[in-house]
């Protein structure tokens, strides 16, 4: 919760924290340096219409990134993609069909992180955050991953 205090200026109870550790444990991580906390990434499975269905909406599995934060002082060390990797292969292994995540547009090195793990840009939403700024809805189609063991190896 203190990481998600510092970093982000969307914030969370502690109850909200609890009830998807409960519920995710396999979709929920934290990262440690020599013992401290210094990022998490927190997930959860929903259902809706996916993503990528082109002409006739089918419904799908979602793994869903609620929030992903690492402390400024250790970012650019691979933390955050670390953290995206595990949770998506607990998304593999749960057999979802795909996962996504909302993103501020101005958050290119987030952007660029997202796009590199192969997720692709779906909408945009006007004044998502409280401060009126879009997001970016970013997913990636699990179904057709050819190598899974790409996010096995954090």
């Amino acid at each position: 919760m203190d990481i998600n205090l510092r970093t982000l200026p969307e914030n969370y109870t502690p109850e909200f924290f609890y009830i998807h550790l409960r519920d995710y444990p396999d979709l929920f991580y934290v990262a440690e340096i020599n013992g401290i906390i210094v990022g998490y990434i927190m997930c959860r499975v929903e259902y809706g219409i996916s993503d990528f269905s082109k002409y006739i909406p089918k419904p799908a599995r979602k793994g869903h990134v609620i929030s992903i934060a690492v402390l400024p002082e250790h970012r650019h060390k691979g933390l955050g993609r670390m953290l995206m990797k595990m949770s998506i292969d607990g998304m593999i292994k749960r057999s979802l069909d795909e996962v996504y995540l909302e993103v501020r547009i101005s958050n290119e090195p987030a952007i660029t992180l997202y796009k590199s793990l192969g997720f692709i840009i779906i909408r945009r939403i006007p004044g998502y955050y409280s401060d009126g700024e879009d997001a970016y809805v970013m997913s990636l189609n699990l179904k057709t991953i050819t190598n899974k063991n790409k996010f096995l190896n954090y």
